[in-house]
């Protein structure tokens, strides 16, 4: 919303709460791996995946859960998906994946600070032991078949959801608040990340 005094000011719904005195049960991923907000870089992507098996009510639904989100953050430019900004939230009896959060382009944010696309990281928990780098086959055959042992058909559909929307994205960037010149920065890294998963 916008202030008395002109500025923006940025409001979110918490959806670990209901009304103003219950707390529905969640618990990020560093607490879950014994990690602290020291060392909430010192893991790795296939880790994860430990945690869903162990914690989740249906592992399988949220692996692919996961998978998308994983490519989402790839996609926008989301560097900083370390383990504090993915959480389990137990409603009703079921552990799940909580809704996403801090889901933002960190990419955009350093290009616009002046920094070279080639110096940021990709990723922020290495996959295959790589931060930057990350291909298609990396992706798609070793993480989404391989480690999250999805099967062809759920990765094929998590491709095309994502694919079908593009048009949403560029909309959203076009209307958005941001500068010009970032809004540029963030449709170049879209079509760059996209073309190397192929999308």
């Amino acid at each position: 919303i916008k202030c008395a005094d002109g500025s923006w000011s940025y409001f979110i719904r918490r959806f670990d709460r209901i009304g103003h005195g219950r707390k529905i049960a969640l618990e990020d991923f560093a607490q879950l791996a014994g990690m602290t907000r020291e060392t909430k870089y010192n893991f790795s992507m296939e880790r994860l995946i430990n945690i869903i098996d162990q914690y989740c009510t249906f592992p399988s639904i949220e692996k692919t859960d996961l998978f998308k989100r994983c490519l989402f953050n790839f996609i926008i430019g989301n560097e900083d998906m370390h383990l504090k900004n993915f959480s389990l939230i137990t409603r009703s009896g079921k552990t799940e994946l909580a809704p996403a959060y801090d889901y933002l382009s960190s990419t955009v944010a350093f290009l616009a600070l002046g920094k070279r696309i080639e110096t940021i990281e990709e990723i922020a928990l290495p996959l295959q032991g790589k931060k930057r780098g990350i291909t298609r086959k990396s992706w798609i055959q070793y993480f989404g078949e391989n480690r999250l042992s999805l099967p062809t058909k759920v990765i094929a559909n998590t491709l095309n959801e994502l694919e079908a929307s593009i048009p949403l994205w560029r909309n959203c960037i076009d209307i958005s608040f941001l500068p010009q010149e970032q809004k540029t920065l963030y449709t170049e890294l879209l079509n760059t990340r996209l073309a190397k998963l192929g999308i």
